[in-house]
């Protein structure tokens, strides 16, 4: 690649020809703020936030779309730059309601931080007069308030590219430009898939999920309730980013005994019921490939995903696994299972789950999703709900000690741990179904060729003569693009995981918020599968069909993977949506 020589504020660095000055930057240790830019997402100079002054270009320039040049001297630090940064800030607040002591992302805010650097400190400019609260409640994952929206666009931009969603939008012009759905329907109205994305990437507080952490707290205080915790796989690698901590930090350990301090009765882990997907999961694949069943067979962990091919690809919803997603697996177990086994009424169990994904918020309301006549899961929780329990209880996190979960439905092998990742489900499932097929145990469990954050990644397995071909997609764009191939016979597999958020969980709509400057330079998802990877590699149980909990739960009350009891309690359907 030919490479050109640049200087930034007098540091001299050779970088790719078609870099931007922004990247530049970066790479000779300066810090270039932004708000609206986002790598291979959203790259539209909106904010002007990022300006800086380089030699062959006249004015400021926008460091995050203008080019590099051989020999240019790029100056970052001015004081006529930081005069025209502040000014900016200063502008965009103008029409920004400013009650961040109440504001869910207050201390989180990326406008807040810069506001704070630059020396922000009153209203200089006023826009509307009338900047009251803009509240839209119809969905049930997200709150939205588009009088904090600054117009970055990010939202518009992962909606649209990472997703292929695209329900919003910027609707009107000039003063009256502001973000919303096609005709500005109410959100739950539209083919939203519930994924948080959105959330994700948005620097302010004008997008938030859902707080239902109210109703986690009514239970816990209800003396008549047996509360029941577990979280998901990829939680133990996000939360330790709320508390300050590496990305990638596994943290299971202090998650547990956090829990238990939260006051609840047991603490699970969702990664057993991850284990028990992968049974009913290979089983059902099996079956298929045996006896001439739907192929591909599609996993239907995400519910997003899920949601998305009920919208767009409704003539494969028999493609899709009968299984519930560990998630609701685990609900409907303890609702039936546990609750046998313990003597307890399921109306007075209180289940709680904790997620990186705020569309399970939605999931939770599904039809088929009540095992036991009262719905598997009462609340979803979002990892960012959970730090904030937390740190409300006054539970010092980074000091507590390592504890564990409850046995029964807290053991889980590392197959279930790298569910997180994208390429988790298909490793797991195939570490499971080969020794199944051959009858002998693999020589190396390290499906590697699933592994990685690639949009869409294909491979094919000899499992006893029998050729399976296989595919892994995250991001409901690549999906969309891959079922196409699949749908006009341009491609074809046996098996395919889809995940809705691009990486898979540890990417997920309800994981801790990290800046666009950290986004745009570090691979959140590689980091924090790398801690899931990791602590699949040091464990001795690796394999979800030996769990010894697993096995127990088959030998004395499901019978066998795939049984009438076990397809009543762990399978669902689902529905034809239309897209409006």
């Amino acid at each position: 690649m030919d490479k050109v020589t640049v200087k930034v504020n007098g540091i001299e660095v050779k970088v790719p020809a078609n870099a931007t000055i922004l990247e530049a930057a970066h790479q000779a240790g300066v810090r270039i703020p932004t708000l609206c830019y986002l790598k291979k997402i959203n790259a539209i100079a909106a904010c002007r936030v990022c300006l800086v002054q380089a030699s062959g270009v006249r004015g400021h320039a926008a460091a995050c779309v203008q080019q590099v040049a051989e020999g240019m001297d790029i100056q970052t630090n001015t004081p006529d730059l930081r005069a025209a940064r502040k000014t900016t800030l200063e502008l965009i607040l103008s029409n920004h309601r400013m009650d961040c002591l109440s504001c869910d992302r207050n201390g989180d805010c990326e406008l807040q931080s810069l506001s704070r650097e630059y020396g922000v400190d009153q209203y200089k400019y006023m826009g509307s007069e009338d900047l009251k609260p803009q509240y839209e409640r119809s969905a049930p994952h997200l709150v939205r308030d588009n009088s904090k929206c600054i117009l970055c666009r990010r939202c518009v931009a992962v909606c649209n590219y990472n997703q292929h969603v695209a329900v919003i939008g910027t609707n009107e012009r000039g003063f009256d430009t502001h973000a919303g759905s096609h005709f500005d329907l109410p959100l739950a109205e539209t083919s939203c898939i519930n994924c948080g994305q959105c959330i994700s990437v948005c620097p302010t507080g004008a997008l938030c999920e859902r707080d239902d952490t109210h109703i986690v707290w009514d239970a816990l205080a209800d003396k008549s309730k047996h509360v029941i915790v577990a979280p998901a796989p990829s939680v133990r690698v996000q939360l330790g980013e709320c508390f300050g901590m590496p990305i990638g930090t596994n943290v299971q350990g202090k998650l547990a005994s956090a829990l238990r301090r939260l006051g609840f009765e047991k603490v699970f882990d969702v990664d057993f019921a991850a284990d028990v997907t992968i049974m009913e999961e290979g089983t059902e694949l099996l079956n298929r490939l045996q006896n001439g069943g739907k192929l591909p067979l599609i996993t239907s962990c995400s519910p997003g995903w899920v949601k998305f091919c009920e919208y767009y690809f409704p003539e494969m919803i028999d493609n899709l696994s009968s299984c519930k997603s560990p998630q609701q697996m685990f609900g409907a177990l303890v609702k039936t299972y546990y609750a046998e086994k313990m003597g307890i009424d399921p109306k007075d169990l209180f289940v709680v789950s904790i997620m990186p994904c705020t569309a399970k918020k939605f999931e939770c309301t599904r039809d088929n999703e009540a095992a036991a006549g009262v719905p598997d899961i009462d609340v979803s929780l979002t990892t960012r709900e959970l730090a904030n329990m937390i740190k409300r209880a006054g539970i010092r996190f980074t000091e507590l000690p390592d504890g564990e979960f409850d046995p029964m439905l807290g053991v889980a092998s590392g197959a279930g741990h790298i569910f997180g990742a994208t390429g988790g489900v298909m490793e797991a499932a195939l570490r499971t179904v080969a020794e199944i097929v051959t009858g002998k145990p693999l020589d190396n469990l390290d499906f590697t060729a699933v592994r990685g954050v690639e949009g869409c990644k294909e491979a094919e397995y000899d499992l006893a003569g029998t050729k399976v071909r296989v595919a892994v997609t995250s991001g409901t764009e690549n999906a969309f693009q891959l079922l196409e191939m699949v749908r006009n016979g341009e491609a074809d597999y046996h098996f395919i995981e889809v995940m809705a958020c691009p990486g898979g969980c540890v990417n997920g709509g309800g994981q801790p918020h990290q800046p666009g400057e950290v986004r745009n330079f570090h691979d959140l998802r590689a980091e924090r599968a790398q801690g899931l990877y990791g602590q699949d590699k040091d464990m001795k149980l690796r394999k979800s069909h030996e769990n010894p909990f697993v096995k127990e739960l088959y030998d004395t009350y499901l019978e066998k993977p795939g049984s009438h009891k076990a397809h009543h309690i762990l399978h669902t359907t689902y529905v034809k949506r239309k897209v409006y």
